[in-house]
C-alpha cells in the first residue's frame, strides 16, 4: 500500500490519516490505517485472496468515506484482512469522483492477527481530503 498510514485520538473513536503524493495514495494510507485496526501486524496478512473496490461520489470527501465503509464492509461481511491495495481515482471537474482499489489479502484468524478494535463505521467527523506540504492528506474518524 502507497502512502504513509496514522491514526489520531478523537474521544472514545479512532481517527485514520493518510498522506502521500497524491490522492489515490492518500487514499491508500488512509485504508492502511483503517486496516491496522484489525490486525495490528500487516505483515502477518498473506495475500491469499484477490478483492476489488469501486466507488463513486460527489467529491473526494464523500469518495474517502464511501471507500473506507466498504472496506468496514469487507472486513464485518467476509473478515478480509488486506495485505496490500492498489488505489487509482479519477476526479474530473464538476464530475463524480471515482475510485477503483484492488487488493490482496486473507481471511481474519484470531489465531494470528492481534487486532485492536473493530471498527463500525466511518462518521464524517473531522473529514478531509486536501493538497498539503506538496501532497495530499485524506482523514477520517471511525466508530469503534
Amino acid at each position: 500500500m502507497a502512502g504513509v498510514a496514522e491514526h489520531f485520538e478523537h474521544g472514545a473513536d479512532v481517527g485514520v490519516r493518510g498522506r502521500g503524493a497524491t490522492p489515490a495514495e492518500a487514499f491508500a494510507g488512509a485504508a492502511a490505517a483503517l486496516g491496522s485496526l484489525w490486525a495490528a501486524d500487516a505483515s502477518s496478512v498473506r495475500p491469499q485472496l484477490t478483492r476489488s473496490v469501486v466507488c463513486e461520489a460527489e467529491d473526494l470527501e464523500r469518495l474517502l468515506v464511501a471507500f473506507l465503509d466498504e472496506l468496514i464492509f469487507l472486513f464485518a461481511t467476509r473478515r478480509i484482512l488486506l495485505a496490500s491495495l492498489d488505489v487509482e481515482i479519477d476526479a474530473p471537474p464538476g464530475g463524480p469522483a471515482r475510485l477503483v482499489a484492488r487488493g490482496t489479502g486473507e481471511r481474519y484468524d484470531p489465531a494470528r492477527h492481534e487486532s485492536t478494535v473493530e471498527p463500525k463505521g466511518a462518521t464524517f467527523t473531522t473529514l478531509r481530503v486536501a493538497p498539503e506540504s506538496g501532497g495530499w492528506v485524506a482523514q477520517c474518524v471511525v466508530d469503534v
